[in-house]
This record gives C-alpha cells, sequence and structure tokens, in this order.
C-alpha cells in the first residue's frame, strides 16, 4: 500500500520535480519469424511486431492518465536483428519492415537492429554491419547497436577499427541532418540483454517470447532533495539513496501494470538517472548541487561514483527486478548542464571518459567535429570499450562526427535528443595501432569457471 505521504510526494515530484516515467519498452522475440526467405521473414516479423506491440501505446497513455504520471516514450525492443536474417540474407527487408511497423503503431523507436560480434564477425554479420548506415538513414524509428567486447572475451579490434568507418558513413549519409544517424547507433562492451533505453536496447537471447522493461528517470528529483542537504557527504548519498527508491516504485508500480494490461511477461525496472534538455532535469545539476562548482571539475569524477552507488542502493530495494544499465546517464546533448559545461570547455571527453568509469554506459550523444578521421574514432570506441572489459560492466559509445561542421559549432537534432556543442578531439594519429586488427585478451580476472 501506498500512504497518503508518499501520494502527495509522488505528486509534488511529477508537478515541480520533473518525475516521469522515460519509457516502457516492449521485448519482442523474433526468433519464430526466421525463413530462408527475405520477403517472407519481413512479413513475418511485421505480422509479429504489430500483433504484439499493437496496443503499447494505449496501454502506456492509459495509465499514465490514470496515474498521474507522464510515460514518455513507448519503445519496442526486438532480437538482434543478425540473428533472425543470417538464412535469408533479408536484414534491409527487415528493417524496412520494422520501421514500418513502428510509424504504424505509434511508438518513439525501436531497438534490435544489432549484432554481437564480441569474440570475431562472420561473414554474414560483417555484411550486416555495413548495412547499418544506409539502414538508419532510410529509416526514421530504427535503433541500431553492435557489441565488440565483453570481459570474458576481450575486445574485437576488428569489428571496433570497422565501426569507426560505419559511424562517418552513417554521418555523411545524414549531413543534411546534422549527422543524426549516428545519435541511433551505439557500440557496446558487455551489452545486457534487458536495457530499455535507446539507441542500445535489444531483447536477448534468453527473454521470454514478450516482455516488458521500463526505466524511470528523476534527476530533477534527487536535485531538489539535495537542496535541503546541509550535512556531510554520508548525508548526502543518504538522501539519493532514498529518494532513489522512491522513483523506483513508480517504476515498478507501472512495469507491473503495464504486463498485466498487455499479457506479457514483467522483466525489469531500470533505475537509470536519465535526462532530458529540460531545465531541471540534468545529472549535471545534482553533481553541482553536491558541491562542484561545474560539472567536468575536478572531483567530477568522485561526486559521479557516489550518486551512482546510492542510486543503485536505493533503487534496488524498490523492485524485484532491477537490471538493464541502473545508474547515471551522462549523455551530453541530453542534459543542459552537460551541454553547459561542454561548451565553456570544463567538459571534456577526456574527463567524460574518466567519469564513465564509474557510473553507467559510456561516451553518450558527444558531437565532434566532421572531419575527424574513422582511425580516431576506433580508437575513441576502443578506450571507452577497455574501461567496460577490464571493470566487468557495461560500457558504450555513440559518438557523433558531424559533417560540415568543426569545433565551436553547435550540432542540433530536436526532441528528446537535444543538441551538443561541438567538442575538440585529440588528432594524434593511432592508426598503427587500430589497423593491427586482431584481438584484446580477455582480462586475467575473466578466467573465473
Amino acid at each position: 500500500m501506498y500512504s497518503t505521504k508518499e501520494i502527495l510526494e509522488t505528486i509534488n515530484m511529477v508537478s515541480h520535480q520533473h518525475l516521469d516515467v522515460r519509457t516502457i519498452t516492449l521485448g519482442v522475440s523474433l526468433f519464430d519469424c526466421i525463413t530462408d526467405d527475405a520477403d517472407r521473414t519481413a512479413a513475418k516479423v511485421y505480422d509479429k511486431i504489430m500483433r504484439t506491440a499493437g496496443g503499447l501505446v494505449a496501454v502506456g497513455n492509459a495509465i499514465s492518465e490514470e496515474i498521474g504520471i507522464p510515460i514518455v516514450n513507448k519503445r519496442v525492443s526486438v532480437t538482434p536483428v543478425s540473428l533472425i536474417t543470417a538464412a535469408s540474407r533479408g536484414h534491409m527487408q527487415v528493417i524496412r519492415a520494422l520501421d514500418r511497423a513502428a510509424k504504424e503503431i505509434g511508438i518513439d523507436f525501436l531497438g534490435g537492429y544489432s549484432a554481437l560480434v564480441h569474440k570475431a564477425m562472420t561473414p554474414y554479420e560483417r555484411e550486416f554491419i555495413e548495412s547499418i548506415p544506409e539502414a538508419l538513414a532510410t529509416t526514421e524509428k530504427v535503433c541500431s547497436s553492435v557489441n565488440v567486447a565483453t570481459s570474458k572475451a576481450g575486445v574485437n579490434m576488428d569489428a571496433v577499427r570497422l565501426m569507426g568507418s560505419i559511424f562517418k558513413r552513417a554521418a555523411y549519409l545524414t549531413r543534411d541532418q546534422d549527422s543524426i544517424a549516428c545519435a541511433k547507433l551505439v557500440v557496446f562492451a558487455n551489452a545486457v540483454e534487458d536495457n530499455p533505453f535507446m539507441a542500445g536496447a535489444f531483447l536477448g537471447t534468453g527473454e521470454d517470447d514478450s516482455v516488458v522493461n521500463v526505466g524511470v528517470s528523476g534527476p530533477g528529483v534527487v536535485k531538489v532533495a539535495l537542496e535541503e542537504v546541509k550535512g556531510d557527504l554520508t548525508q548526502v548519498a543518504e538522501v539519493i539513496k532514498q529518494t532513489a527508491f522512491k522513483i523506483t516504485r513508480v517504476g515498478q508500480l507501472v512495469a507491473a501494470e503495464a504486463a498485466k494490461r498487455l499479457n506479457v511477461s514483467c522483466g525489469i525496472v531500470d533505475l537509470s538517472l536519465a535526462p532530458t534538455p529540460a531545465v531541471g532535469d540534468s545529472v549535471a545539476h545534482i553533481l553541482e548541487e553536491i558541491g562542484l562548482e561545474s560539472v567536468g571539475a575536478c572531483g567530477t569524477t568522485a561526486a559521479l561514483a557516489m550518486l551512482n552507488d546510492a542510486v543503485k542502493k536505493g533503487g534496488i530495494m524498490a523492485s524485484s527486478h532491477v537490471g538493464g544499465l541502473s545508474g547515471a546517464f551522462i549523455p551530453v546533448s541530453e542534459d543542459a548542464g552537460m551541454i553547459a559545461a561542454a561548451s565553456k570547455g570544463v567538459l571534456t571527453i577526456e574527463k567524460l571518459e574518466a567519469m564513465t568509469a564509474v557510473c553507467s554506459v559510456g561516451l553518450d550523444m558527444i558531437a565532434i567535429p566532421g572531419d575527424v578521421s574513422e582511425e580516431i574514432i576506433s580508437a575513441i570506441i576502443a578506450d571507452e570499450i577497455a574501461i567496460g572489459v577490464v571493470n566487468t560492466k557495461t560500457t558504450a559509445v555513440r559518438v557523433i562526427p558531424v559533417w560540415g561542421k568543426k569545433e565551436g559549432d553547435t550540432a542540433v537534432f530536436g526532441g528528446l535528443l537535444g543538441e551538443a556543442p561541438i567538442m575538440p578531439v585529440n588528432r594524434s594519429d593511432p592508426s598503427v595501432f587500430v589497423h593491427r586488427g586482431g584481438r584484446i585478451p580477455a582480462p586475467l580476472h575473466s578466467n573465473k569457471n
């Protein structure tokens, strides 16, 4: 039961502190759609999405209206498409079917145009990855991800090298839209199977036929709660923990109700603090409330580590199944505080990389000059992926080489993706390292069997 005090607190969080459920993501397995004919596979994929997810938007809107809490996005994730189309070589037909279904059911994004190549690539998987730029440039709703490393397998540097080229080509194909295709593409180490957030969501092979995963939010709620704290960092962490518990309780309620109404499994609640460009909805501003003049200053990594840990500790007690990524996101273009710090030059890519060692995901929604070489992009990916592999955590790169723009310019993506200052990049040449290829071996601590 929810007490009167809890109900009033929640109303205040929604009205004044930007509390929302960031996404209801319905995972749909496509394994039963596999055939050896491209058109038949695409038709079955379309039919399954329409049949399973056709009511998602209506259900989300109804729950939001009934409980009075905004549900910002309704999304679908699917089985990694490279697994579904290997027999038919029908990936381009399937992505058209996915985009068509996503538009017709009215969801915001559909994730899962994905490949898992953390150890090596088959010839078909390379062909599939090569199709990503065209796929993202010619569709509206579909998102893509590639898992290039795990702590158990090491880093597939051949795949890392290829992804530098893929980002550059995707940027060029959408050069008239500030290279927005790159905003729908993410490269992972240790990708999780139940992530409800885009662009990296896909439904893992160990999941049910259809399952609801919910991502909550609430940076503004945490920021307001901390405004009343005058004590030491132990007290700060305690308040964050208590606030994360309350936020996650909302997500648990929505997840259970959505699963019931859609007649699917109830999966996880991802309790990540996911910012938006809206004023008052910033992870950077939480860090500044803790005591930093600006995010990016010395002390930022330590403050973020505390924030991330307290969020996890508070949220994990509020839900039976916490999963996804769960922590604090630091996407530059989607966070007003990050944008301001990057524009001032206080927040750099190198500092962001250090911060990713202690928080969720990685280098996210970072705009860089369009003339940065694909080898430098591959090396940026390699650095971030190495952090994930060595620390046995999920890390990712969503970097946007904005075609025709240079350091100091601004890229505008619109909506939840926001806008981002073009950040400077170290131009020292890593080409010899990148072109060696092969596989960086797994760290010693991965040998646990």
